[in-house]
């Protein structure tokens, strides 16, 4: 049974993620405009009009900027837990189809199951997930300050991950247009993983079953695709793990779709 796996786009303004089985069809996070996700879906032959939901880490705009967009025009369930579902709903007072979860669950999305966990950033109440389906296990960690043994342990069976690489320590010290409190933010324990944090993440967690890692949320002043890269590349080489694909993601375009 094969699924379908696309990358619609990754970065710190904007975040979007498709997956399709044989059964369903869902995003992960909504974090562009309504028309942007459209067209990135039109990219690869599908429509919000199929959609069978939409799961949400968490409320920050560069993860639901089109969600009302999308929900309101197609009606489509979305999923998240209660303190993600009021801070959303204080922002867009339209009725939308939520269906709560509580952190911590593990619940079905047509043939897929979802395993959600919490993790340590600055938002409500803000989760990674582990989608179960019969083809792989897919991983998704976007926006963590550090990874707790409950991240490691809940991540560890994936075989796909789209990790956070947020930033290149030496650019975000030496950016001149954050303020200093800004860089606190991203640099504490409940802002964002480092390429050198995220290589520490996949060291934690390798085994022979993780075979694809997917860099994202990379910010555009202070991170480059390449230096991400590079980072986690060479902590693989050390380790000899040199089985897993590194693919440095992008806000701008989408990630061609990977097939399993």
């Amino acid at each position: 049974m094969a699924i379908r796996f696309t990358i619609l786009g990754s970065g710190s303004s904007g975040n979007c993620t498709y997956l399709e089985t044989e059964q369903t069809r869902i995003l992960i996070d909504a974090g562009f405009s309504g028309r942007q996700i459209r067209e990135r879906l039109a990219q690869i032959g599908r429509t919000p009009e199929t959609l069978d939901g939409i799961l949400i880490t968490h409320e920050h705009s560069d993860h639901i900027q089109g969600l009302a967009a999308i929900c309101v025009r197609v009606c489509v369930p979305i999923f998240c837990n209660r303190l993600t579902m009021e801070a959303i709903a204080a922002h867009c007072p339209i009725r939308l189809d939520y269906r709560i979860f509580s952190t911590g669950a593990t619940f079905e999305v047509g043939d897929i199951t979802v395993d959600s966990f919490s993790v340590p950033h600055d938002a409500y109440d803000p989760v990674g997930f582990l989608l179960r389906t019969a083809s792989a296990n897919i991983g998704f960690l976007t926006d963590l300050g550090h990874a707790t043994k409950l991240v490691l342990e809940r991540i560890r069976a994936a075989h796909i991950l789209l990790l956070e690489a947020n930033h290149d320590l030496k650019l975000l010290q030496d950016d001149t247009r954050r303020p200093w409190s800004i860089k606190q933010r991203i640099l504490s324990r409940h802002g964002h993983l480092s390429n050198d944090s995220a290589a520490d993440v996949i060291e934690q967690i390798i085994s022979a079953d993780l075979r694809r890692v997917y860099l994202g949320h990379l910010s555009q002043d202070c991170n480059r695709p390449e230096l991400a890269h590079r980072a986690v590349s060479a902590r693989l080489q050390k380790i000899g793990a040199n089985h897993v694909h590194i693919e440095s993601t992008s806000q701008e375009v989408r990630c061609a779709t990977f097939t399993i």
